[in-house]
C-alpha cells in the first residue's frame, strides 16, 4: 500500500471514529436516549452506554474512543506518517485499540447481553484503522529486510 493512500485511509477512519465517538460522548453526558438505537432486544444502545462496562477506571469508553481517533488523527497526517517515533507509536495504538475493541464487544455479548449499534460502527472503524496500520507495517518491514 503506498503510504500516502495510507496515511489518508487513516486519517478518514480515525475522523468518521471520532465523529461516532463524539456523538456517543454527548450521549453518555446528557441522555443515552439520545442514541436513536433500539431500547430493548438484543440490539440495546441504552443498556449498553449505561451498563458498567461502559466505564474504565473511572473514565467514560467513549471518552477513551474520542481520545484515541483524536490521537491516530494526529499522528497520521501525511507530514507525520514517515517519523520512526509516530510509527512506532500507529503501531501500538493500533493494537491497543483494536484490543479494547475486541474487549468491549465481548462485553457486549458475553457480560450486557446486548449490542449498541453506535459502538459498532466505532468499532469497525477502530478495526479499519488496525488493518490500514497493520499492512503499511508489513509493507514498510518487506522494504527494510
Amino acid at each position: 500500500m503506498n503510504p500516502r493512500l495510507a496515511s489518508r485511509l487513516v486519517m478518514i477512519f480515525a475522523a468518521c471514529g471520532l465523529a461516532t465517538s463524539t456523538y456517543l460522548t454527548i450521549a453518555h453526558y446528557t441522555s443515552p436516549t439520545v442514541l436513536a438505537c433500539s431500547a430493548s432486544g438484543l440490539v440495546n444502545c441504552e443498556q449498553v452506554t449505561t451498563s458498567q462496562q461502559s466505564s474504565f477506571l473511572g473514565i467514560p469508553v467513549a471518552i477513551l474512543g474520542l481520545l484515541w481517533f483524536a490521537t491516530l488523527l494526529f499522528i497520521s497526517t501525511p507530514s507525520r506518517w514517515d517519523q520512526p517515533l509516530l510509527y512506532r507509536a500507529r503501531i501500538i495504538a493500533a493494537v491497543v485499540g483494536v484490543a479494547f475493541a475486541l474487549w468491549l464487544v465481548y462485553a457486549e455479548l458475553a457480560i450486557i447481553g446486548a449490542i449498541c449499534l453506535w459502538c459498532s460502527v466505532t468499532h469497525v472503524f477502530a478495526f479499519a484503522v488496525f488493518m490500514v496500520v497493520l499492512v503499511e507495517a508489513s509493507r514498510a518491514r518487506s522494504f527494510e529486510g
